[in-house]
């Protein structure tokens, strides 16, 4: 029989890190909301002031918006679960949480793609394989938004038959715990293919973004070389806005795909693991938060000083 002073020992640090846990999601819970607001309130201050949004604008409002999705369906009852708050949730509540926190990630993959693409084909040379989709790219972005969008709402309905409510204080071998809710075991083969039905939409995404950031790179390799040749020239060269703007999306993109590779560690972890432990179901709803925390930040902090994002106010025009 074990000491009742180790029993509450071991008791009292569990205690502790679940604090600590619950500190950390709900700062980053906090912090994100307050970042993405910040943005979205710039936003739509300058469409009420009668500006002119740009096309890649209007793709970062909708990250944003995915950005609220991901942070309130995740962020906020994970950190209830880990402060205790474990049996809040109903059957709908859990099916409804993970299916619009799963449609935040999707649109998130979405964007974010959209966002690389089109900056590539931005900033492409004339003389690129990029050229004959300049002219026509602004016209596809908001059919390319919505139908991010709807492929988003469509791919997350298989998680509706996955979540379930916590049935706390019982033992319940066919369910997983989640902290908040539950979800259903099955075998390891349908374990598999729903792991492998996650991944698939957002590794596609991340093809196309490490394609364009490639090309992204090379043309601002070229450029650099060009400037140098310019300093040698005895010429003053000028930083552009495309080059500037370029660089965010490619620290974006970079951030994005650090932290998906991540939670995607995680998540094929929580698909194969039988008896899922709870502080790893909470670190990986850390990593799964973490670009919707981080990028609100990123684009104000290497953008200008007076702007939302990298392009400064004064390229805003009124209609």
């Amino acid at each position: 029989m074990q000491n009742p002073q180790v029993q509450a020992e071991v008791s009292h640090q569990i205690m502790s890190a679940d604090v600590a846990i619950g500190i950390i999601l709900v700062s980053q819970t906090v912090t994100g909301i307050l970042g993405n607001f910040s943005l979205l309130y710039n936003y739509i201050l300058l469409y009420f002031k009668s500006y002119k949004l740009k096309d890649m604008d209007w793709i970062l409002m909708h990250l944003i918006l995915s950005n609220f999705l991901t942070l309130l369906c995740k962020g906020v009852p994970q950190g209830m679960a880990a402060f205790g708050f474990q049996c809040f949730f109903n059957d709908f509540e859990c099916k409804l949480l993970s299916y619009f926190h799963r449609v935040g990630r999707g649109v998130s993959f979405g964007s974010t793609c959209l966002l690389s693409v089109f900056q590539v084909i931005t900033i492409s040379p004339e003389d690129t394989i990029w050229t004959t989709f300049k002219k026509k790219a602004p016209k596809y972005i908001s059919s390319s938004l919505y139908l991010t969008w709807i492929l988003s709402l469509l791919f997350s309905i298989v998680s509706l038959q996955y979540m379930s409510t916590k049935l706390c204080n019982v033992n319940n071998t066919s369910l997983k715990d989640l902290g908040y809710c539950s979800s259903f075991r099955f075998d390891k083969t349908a374990e598999v293919l729903h792991a492998v039905y996650v991944i698939i939409p957002g590794a596609v995404c991340l093809l196309f973004m490490l394609c364009s950031s490639g090309s992204m790179v090379l043309i601002l390799h070229r450029h650099k070389q060009r400037m140098e040749h310019m300093i040698r020239s005895n010429i003053i060269p000028r930083s552009s806005p495309e080059s500037r703007a370029t660089q965010t999306i490619l620290l974006l993109v970079s951030t994005f795909v650090c932290f998906y590779t991540l939670s995607t560690l995680f998540t094929i972890c929580l698909n194969i693991l039988a008896n899922l432990p709870w502080h790893l179901v909470s670190v990986h709803a850390i990593f799964s938060m973490c670009f919707a925390s981080v990028s609100p930040y990123l684009l104000m902090r290497h953008g200008s000083s007076t702007s939302v994002h990298c392009f400064a106010w004064m390229n805003y025009r009124k209609f």
